[in-house]
Parts: structure tokens; sequence; C-alpha cells
């Protein structure tokens, strides 16, 4: 049984950007890779895989690296981020880092490296743009391929996330697990529900997901463990939201 209910007719057809009418989806299936070596609060951003590191910074009073305009976004009653640290303007490598609060301050709990849109970022993505979109956004809704994991998020579980079996085969896993990030989508929605309140154009489908070890097409993508980690601590009563963004937009 779906937690969230029986999927409504035609999501067979949606995998992170309606794969039907596009491939622009977040696995870039092009296999073009990253530009850049990657950097961000910690370390190197590589290929995402065994290098899922705890951080021990604590008692951070602010968010590091994200300026007021982006600071401000983030609404009052939020305990989680995923902060996304793009290593540049056109770069697809960036560095993930989840900061809980506790009480007034921010507590830096893992980074892991990983992968954004192929072409880097921008403050105002289109549907193929390949770039992944600068901002906030609240992250409401989770589901993939494989069973729920033990996720606190609402998790649905279909097939029709499975990525397509014409792409390459490095991408066949990528929607095993995804985090929906809330650009231009119903909240409350499976994933790969195709409704785009703001239109196409403005793209949609943008996810969290695993990593094929290079660029998507505007998604954000990590090692599977990392994935496992969000999806089992991001908690919906924590009001967990994503900033993610390159290094200069994210200090603007």
């Amino acid at each position: 049984m779906l937690k969230n209910g029986a999927m409504r007719a035609g999501l067979a057809a949606a995998a992170c950007g309606v794969l039907a009418v596009t491939l622009s989806a977040c696995g870039d299936a092009g296999g073009a890779s990253g530009s850049g070596n990657g950097s961000g609060t910690k370390g190197k951003a590589g290929k995402a895989g065994p290098g899922d590191s705890r951080a021990r910074t604590v008692d951070l009073k602010r968010v590091p690296d994200v300026g007021d305009r982006l600071r401000k976004q983030i609404p009052s009653d939020s305990r989680q981020v995923v902060a996304v640290y793009g290593a540049g303007k056109d770069s697809a490598d960036s560095t993930v880092v989840l900061y809980t609060k506790s009480g007034s301050t921010w507590d830096e709990t893992r980074s892991w490296p990983a992968h954004n849109g192929t072409r880097g970022w921008t403050t105002d993505h289109h549907e193929g743009d390949k770039r992944s979109p600068v901002g906030v956004f609240t992250l409401s809704d989770a589901g993939g391929v494989l069973p729920d994991p033990g996720a606190r998020l609402p998790y649905t579980r279909s097939a029709s996330f499975q990525a397509p079996h014409f792409w390459g085969k490095s991408y066949w896993h990528d929607f095993d697990y995804v985090i929906a990030i809330d650009y231009n989508r119903v909240k409350g929605t499976a994933p790969n529900d195709p409704t785009r309140p703001e239109g196409q154009s403005k793209g949609g489908g943008i996810w969290l997901h695993m990593d094929h070890g290079s660029g998507t097409s505007a998604c954000v993508s990590l090692s599977k463990s990392a994935m496992e980690y969000l999806l089992r601590t991001l908690d919906p009563h924590q009001h967990p939201v994503v900033v993610m963004g390159d290094k200069a937009d994210l200090n603007a």
C-alpha cells in the first residue's frame, strides 16, 4: 500500500520532468560529464559515492555562505536545511551539507559530494536549459522505484519512476530514491506528478536523486547512502528546505 495513496492516471509517463514530453529530465541521458573541480564548505565535490562524511561544526549562528537575500527566504519554522553549494556558475559539481537547528544555532551534521545541472546554475530556470535553479525550496514529498527505506516524508513507491532503458545503463538507477524539490510543482503529490502550476516552460520535476557520476538536467544527485540518510532524517515536522545555488548567487 502506498503511503501517498493510489497514483493518478498519467503518472506512469512522468519521471523527473515528464519523460513522455521531454528527455530533459534529471538524469542527463546524453552523458555529458560535470565541469569544474568541485568545491564547497568541505573539500571537493567529485563523483558521488563512498565519500559521505560526518561533519563536526556545531553552534553556527546562521547557515554558512548564504547571504541575506536567500537567508530571509528560509521559513522561520524550518529546522532542517539541505544546503547545495555549487562549485561555480557553470559547473556541474557541488557539495551538499545538512544543517539542523537546535535552539537558536545550526549544527552541521553531514556533508556529501554531489552533482547539479550539467551547465551549472541559473536564477531564471527554463525547461531544457540544463541548469539548476538557484533559490530556497521546501521539501515535502519523496518516492522512488525501491521500497520505502523508512522515510519520514510521504513516500510513493512506483515502477513509474524507472528511468527508461534507452538511456545509458549508468542512469537506470537514478530514480531508485527521489525527494521532490518544490519548484513549480504541487506539494502533497507524488514527485512525478506532471502538474506545473507556472507552466511547462518554467520546467519542473526537479529532485534530489541518486547520482550517476556526472551532471544532471536540473536536479541534484547524491550517493545512495546519502539519499537513504536524507530520507530517514528529513522530517515534515521540522519543515525541511533546500537552499541551492552557485557560490556567488548563494552569497548575494
